[in-house]
């Protein structure tokens, strides 16, 4: 029967980061770099909340949009941190995760033959969706860049067809941001136009070299944010995000949400309640340790001649392996047979990713050590 199944389904892979996690799941003594998910536990508080919330029974269905004291928490969260401004009652969904922000909003607005613009190298959950739509990825090459889709290489793709532009910072993989300056320059190149800007901005809360700005301060009629609690407070798995646009956007974005899950773990709200609020600096403990982390390893890479742009936020590094002469794929499957220590191929991030892996540092500062001396070791041998 599996020729029955939709051919758009059959054409988009599993997820390059997962492929290799599983891939090198079998090798032992392997020190893993590979996955983005905190290494920190959920606050204690906002676990107390939840089963708070389960001895009280609130274990039904919820508004499908979500409980109105989150979106009311939600949007004064925002608004504290970044200055935007979104109406609790009805631009604001509470999503299952921000996975689940992206594809409500990417299947409202793409239709077939629109064209999406984002910057490669780039996570690799938006490129599948869009392909779904029956809509067309535009992937620009920032590598010249400093891994930013600044306004001029915008320019440089706009056609008639482009519905949306993509703008995931701070990024995965490269944990670069956008300023003021280079945000205000694409604002003012689409505004205006009948074109939405999708603002990821799910690790929002662990900016440590500079200061997060969101393009919804700018582009407020276009701009559809993306956020969530995954990154911010170790939630990874409780899969709360939220989807903010005006109001005659998210009215449309609900029904499709409505139709996919009906709405968010009721528990997980309460949790998530608890963490936008006696909550709101959580990720200050963790943004510290990440900028320790970050500045330990960037370091320790320059030290063996591996150059790396170096991160404002997030929890990646994204260096540079063009020297070795071999593939992504190839130079991450030797270091993981001949130094035990894995991290992503490049090319997991679209083509644009080849010559380069991704290194994520959500882990203790002893792992982190412990691979940057076998990698040192691993990188001396080759160079032999």
């Amino acid at each position: 029967m599996e020729h029955l199944i939709q051919p758009r389904v059959k054409n988009i892979e599993i997820s390059g980061i997962r492929k290799f996690f599983n891939l090198v799941a079998d090798y032992e003594d392997v020190v893993s770099l590979t996955i983005g998910q905190p290494d920190f536990f959920t606050p204690h508080h906002v676990k107390t909340a939840a089963k708070e919330a389960i001895d009280a029974n609130f274990t039904s269905y919820t508004q499908n949009a979500g409980i109105i004291e989150l979106r009311k928490a939600a949007c004064h969260f925002v608004q504290e941190k970044y200055q935007l401004h979104f109406q609790p009652e009805d631009e604001v969904i509470v999503t299952s995760g921000a996975s689940q922000a992206i594809d409500v909003a990417l299947r409202t607005i793409l239709e077939e033959g629109t064209e999406v613009i984002l910057p490669g190298p780039v996570y690799p959950g938006y490129e599948p969706i869009i392909r779904l739509c029956g809509a067309t990825p535009v992937i620009i090459d920032t590598s010249l860049h400093g891994f930013k889709l600044k306004a001029d290489l915008i320019a440089s793709r706009l056609t008639e067809k482009t519905r949306c532009v993509i703008l995931p910072y701070p990024s995965n993989p490269t944990g670069v941001i956008m300023d003021e300056q280079e945000l205000k320059d694409i604002a003012a190149l689409l505004k205006g136009k009948d074109i939405f800007v999708l603002s990821d901005e799910i690790y929002s809360e662990l900016v440590f070299r500079g200061r997060h700005v969101s393009i919804g301060t700018m582009l407020p009629e276009q701009t559809i944010v993306i956020n969530g609690l995954s990154k911010s407070h170790s939630m990874t798995g409780w899969r709360i995000g939220f989807l903010f646009a005006r109001k005659n956007i998210i009215k449309h974005m609900l029904k499709v949400h409505q139709y996919g899950v009906s709405c968010a773990s009721s528990i997980s709200q309460k949790a998530a309640y608890e963490a936008l609020t006696n909550g709101m600096d959580d990720a200050i403990v963790m943004r510290e340790q990440y900028s320790r982390r970050m500045r330990y390893v960037y370091e320790r890479l320059l030290e063996m001649g591996i150059e790396a742009e170096m991160p404002s936020g997030a929890f990646y590094l994204f260096p540079s392996i063009h020297r070795f002469g071999l593939s992504s794929f190839d130079f991450a499957m030797s270091l993981v047979s001949d130094g035990g220590v894995a991290l992503v191929p490049g090319s997991a991030f679209s083509h644009y990713g080849e010559g380069y892996v991704r290194l994520s540092y959500a882990y203790s500062m002893e792992k982190l050590e412990e691979a940057m001396n076998r990698m040192e070791k691993f990188l001396a041998n080759v160079a032999r």
